[in-house]
């Protein structure tokens, strides 16, 4: 059975703040991600264990109702050590600046990231704005208060 997406061709505007700019593209037909390239100047070295802010040169607008998560790209978080060092970037629909990837070096040696290389992929998803309400007393549930690893044990 063939699933189709509710959610198909959803119109992003895309602005090229440089000239070494590329607008985010998919790697395949079915890909989730789009992936972000690097707009940097020159190479940019990331010493180990550091962090850098690796410019795309692209702004955009993120239809309302929808968040641009940016995340690792596979390869280069588990071949090279490179990933987002805030692990999971949230662009709101209302920001209208330049998306930054902030690079992290998880590795021990100095990482070399090359202008047009592709450095993190973003995922459009929509969102739910909760209304926080300040109770007194929750719930209740089997698990209660149980937390980090205490479901499936007996």
């Amino acid at each position: 059975m063939e699933f189709t997406p509710s959610i198909t061709n959803t119109k992003v505007n895309v602005k090229k703040l440089s000239d070494k700019a590329v607008i985010p593209s998919y790697g395949s037909e079915f890909a989730a991600g789009a992936d972000f390239y690097s707009a940097e100047e020159t190479s940019i070295v990331i010493p180990a264990g550091e962090t850098r802010f690796i410019h795309t040169g692209i702004a955009m607008e993120i239809p309302t109702g929808l968040v641009g998560l940016i995340y690792a790209r596979s390869g280069m978080a588990c071949k090279r050590g490179l990933a987002p060092a805030n692990k999971v970037g949230v662009i709101d629909s209302d920001y209208r600046g330049e998306i930054i990837v902030a690079l992290h070096n998880h590795t021990n040696e100095d990482k070399t990231v090359e202008t047009g290389e592709r450095v993190a992929q973003m995922v459009l998803a929509p969102y739910i704005v909760a209304n926080y309400n300040e109770v007194e007393d929750l719930s209740d549930t089997d698990r209660g208060e149980g937390g980090f690893g205490s479901t499936g044990r007996k």
